[in-house]
């Protein structure tokens, strides 16, 4: 193998592994949790989405999944409804969050209040 050709093998490799390291990168960005708390401005079960607006007045749409969890709330969220307090854990993926987690807040906002 000529130097010249070693140098080609080598650069390859390089890029390869370049390119390998900035995908594993852009997924592991893909993968982090958010958390936004709010008040629910409104609930589609059918389509399984929620707005919930957060104390700086932004309204954010979130969806869920069956992979979602729901605490101090019943089971897929039926305890949430227009006017809940809520802690959103999600990911966003092209601009669409999906909830990893919710959880109803109202109860522990009003108990530290107390």
């Amino acid at each position: 193998m000529s130097i010249s050709s070693a140098r080609w093998s080598l650069m390859a490799v390089l890029l390869l592994l370049v390119g390998v390291a900035s995908w594993q990168v852009a997924s592991a960005q893909d993968d982090v949790i958010h958390v936004l708390s709010g008040v629910v401005k409104h609930v589609d079960r059918a389509g399984k989405t929620v707005i919930v607006k957060t104390g700086d007045g932004v309204e954010h749409t979130v969806k869920w999944t069956d992979k979602t969890t729901w605490d101090a709330t019943k089971e897929s969220g039926k305890g949430i409804k227009e006017g809940s307090k809520v802690s959103v854990k999600y990911t966003e993926k092209a601009g669409e969050k999906t909830a990893v987690g919710v959880k109803d807040i109202g109860k522990d906002i009003d108990n530290a209040a107390h």
